[in-house]
């Protein structure tokens, strides 16, 4: 048969699927794991809070238990991650990052014993760990005692992606056993169970140069009291901060060197103009106070002295060269030819 050629007609909605996905993951899918697939990115394509299992199964008119074998499918694949409440309820789905690079050399690498470094100051690239690399890290007693207290501490078994993560956190950030068991310990406690927000904390300790329990003890205790303070400060009180909020944090603490009565006067005039709580307003309130070379409340003082000066000067300079008005000047002005006004009236004589 010849060449197909295609077009559209109507103006109908899209979902994107990754192409990856329909040359490599699709061909060897069962059909009906393929649709659930499908059907969550179409969920996700809605701008929706989300979906549940019942609610595909009713959809497809199949039971709940077909769905979750379905989507332990897609985990064990490595094309979603699935989070589990203590109680066992599914309830996050994240969608994998299809197209990193695969590992190009059949080489299987040696395990390597973690051993404390010097801070990290250029993050090592991720790896995708081929299955013979995953087996020969396996063997090492740390490597295999961490998964599986991982597995302990998530209620269940580690997809391939999931071992990988953890691994390089051990063969390329270097973290000791005991630093990533605190670490996982730390993000579950907290109600994170996802190895995606494990992750993002393991970099943010590299880059920190956390090599140690202690010193990731030192730096949650310090973040958490920030955090606490910056949430009171807010009136946020039925939650805890999510990451992209905490990392608010940490920039106007770390990167700002800002003490907390600095950071607490920016939530306050965010709560006077906005009147809700804003970590952008807050954000650029620092931003601003941190390009001015702000570094006590006398500082803020004095700009706020310098603003408030200039402020009364412009409306000064208003005021004296707007033109006064009087009772002639209430009236529009009339635009008068007195030339031919003159003519007229010698014609009129006349």
């Amino acid at each position: 048969m010849g060449f197909i050629r295609l077009s559209l007609d109507s103006p109908v909605t899209f979902v994107n699927v990754p192409g990856i996905f329909i040359d490599k993951y699709m061909t060897e899918a069962n059909g009906e794991f393929v649709k659930v697939y499908l059907y969550l990115l179409y969920c996700m394509n809605q701008d929706s809070q989300g979906c549940s299992v019942s609610a595909i199964a009713d959809h497809f008119n199949h039971t709940e238990n077909d769905i979750l074998r379905a989507l332990r499918y897609w985990e064990k694949a490595g094309v979603l991650a699935l989070e589990w409440s203590e109680s066992g309820e599914l309830v996050h789905i994240s969608f994998m990052d299809l197209g990193r690079p695969e590992s190009s050399s059949p080489a299987v690498s040696t395990p390597v014993a973690p051993a404390p470094v010097a801070p990290v100051d250029s993050t090592p690239a991720k790896k995708e760990y081929s299955l013979n690399e995953l087996q020969a890290f396996g063997n090492d007693p740390d490597v295999a005692e961490l998964l599986f207290i991982t597995e302990q501490y998530l209620r269940r078994t580690l997809n391939p992606s999931e071992m990988g993560t953890i691994i390089y956190w051990m063969d390329s950030l270097k973290m000791s056993r005991n630093l990533a068991e605190y670490l996982i310990e730390y993000c579950v406690g907290g109600g994170h169970t996802s190895l995606h927000y494990m992750d993002k904390v393991a970099l943010g300790w590299a880059k920190d140069g956390i090599t140690s329990v202690e010193d990731a003890k030192a730096h949650v205790t310090g973040r958490s009291k920030a955090c606490f303070g910056v949430m009171k400060a807010l009136g946020i009180t039925s939650r805890s901060l999510v990451e992209s909020e905490a990392a608010y944090v940490e920039k106007w603490t770390k990167e700002y060197g800002f003490t907390m009565d600095i950071i607490e006067e920016a939530c306050k005039r965010t709560i006077l103009s906005t009147h809700q709580p804003s970590f952008e307003y807050t954000d650029s309130i620092l931003t601003n106070w941190h390009s001015k070379q702000v570094h006590n409340l006398k500082d803020i003082e004095s700009l706020d002295a310098s603003y408030n000066k200039a402020k009364k000067a412009a409306a000064t300079s208003r005021s004296t060269t707007a033109p006064k008005k009087n009772r002639f000047t209430d009236f529009n002005q009339r635009s008068y030819d007195f030339v031919q006004l003159e003519k007229d009236l010698l014609n009129t004589n006349n």
